[in-house]
């Protein structure tokens, strides 16, 4: 068919307007969501990126009006090669940009599919960990082949592309020193992604401070702090210095309750009303671990150990709380004498202190 007659141009035409209500339609439909099948992927949408899948529909409809009416367009030489060159680049970024909201759908919905708010989440947090990780890592390679992509797509550029490659031992030692630290936090989030040294919402202990991974990037990872404020550590760090992972296997931990109190303590009834503590505490308490010892015998005083297993460790923290206070409730009511004092003995009309 003649495309450059009268007809060839009104099915150009009608093809553009085609596209442009296409991408107007579907825009409407996703910013509505009115699909039922579709309807829990789009409430896992974000509002942004809602609109940028529909600006990114906008951008696509115009680009295809446009290489479709382009040729219609009696243009000079330059212009036409211009042309040519815009369209090639505005294919190139809408091909890039295309792939970088389907890594982020994607990782959606392993975020989605995977959820890390059950209680038993280990295996959902490693793979939520390598995709966030390896969703940055794909994202970075496909910017940087979209922009080889633009370049080689003019003369100018791919000369310098050749002078770069012919001092290519110059410049790797150039690069190689000027960028060895980002080289190597790359490296080291490679390592996190692929061995799972720690992983989404682990419970650390970092610098001496209790807290959970928020956020894994390129470069630094944030630690959550108990009391809601944020450390921010090299990524390197859980690489190359030893740290506290309390769900590295499993979130199950043993807490302790530590009691010091006196030798006429009774121990049989203390332990009993920590077994009633820990099985009246629900969901606190796996069951697992329930132990009362005497760990040590000072000059005054001895002191008494309960073990207490929990699921977690946010539970194993109010298990021991509600073990301790307890327990000294316990005593208080009891056995009010068992609790630690100082004694005095009087012999011979004087007075000693005993120990």
């Amino acid at each position: 068919m003649d495309w450059s007659n009268g007809s060839g141009v009104m099915l150009r035409a009608w093809f553009a307007v085609l596209v442009l209500l296409g991408i107007y339609i579907a825009a409407r439909w996703l910013k509505k969501g009115n699909a039922k099948g579709w309807r829990e992927l789009l409430d896992m949408l974000t509002v942004s990126m809602k609109r940028k899948i529909i600006l990114f529909m906008v951008m696509l409809g115009l680009v295809v009006c446009l290489a479709v009416l382009a040729p219609l367009a009696r243009f000079d030489a330059g212009v036409d090669v211009f042309v040519t060159a815009f369209l090639g680049t505005a294919w190139i970024i809408l091909v890039a940009w295309a792939l970088t909201l389907l890594l982020t759908v994607l990782t959606g919905l392993v975020q989605w599919k995977y959820d890390i708010g059950v209680e038993d989440n280990l295996g959902a947090r490693q793979i939520n960990t390598k995709v966030r990780v390896l969703h940055r890592i794909a994202a970075v390679l496909v910017w940087l082949g979209a922009l080889a992509g633009i370049l080689m797509q003019f003369e100018r550029f791919r000369a310098l592309g050749g002078a770069m490659l012919a001092s290519a031992g110059v410049l790797s030692i150039v690069l190689g020193l000027s960028a060895q630290k980002t080289f190597g936090a790359v490296i080291a989030g490679v390592q996190i992604a692929l061995t799972h040294p720690i992983n989404l919402d682990d419970v650390v202990i970092v610098e001496g401070e209790w807290g959970r991974i928020e956020e894994i990037t390129f470069t630094y990872v944030v630690v959550k702090i108990w009391d809601l404020r944020r450390m921010v550590v090299p990524i390197s760090y859980f690489v190359e210095t030893p740290f506290q992972n309390w769900t590295k296997k499993s979130a199950e931990i043993i807490g302790t309750v530590t009691l010091h109190v006196d030798y006429t303590t009774p121990l049989q009834p203390l332990r009993e009303e920590l077994k009633s503590l820990c099985e009246a505490s629900g969901a606190l308490w796996n069951g697992k671990t329930c132990v009362l010892q005497v760990t040590e015998a000072g000059g005054e005083s001895m002191t008494v150990r309960a073990l207490v297993s929990s699921p977690g460790a946010s539970a194993a923290w109010d298990l021991r709380c509600m073990v301790r206070e307890g327990l000294i409730d316990f005593l208080r009511r009891n056995y009010p004498e068992c609790l630690p004092r100082r004694r005095v003995v009087l012999q011979n009309g004087a007075m000693e202190k005993e120990g």
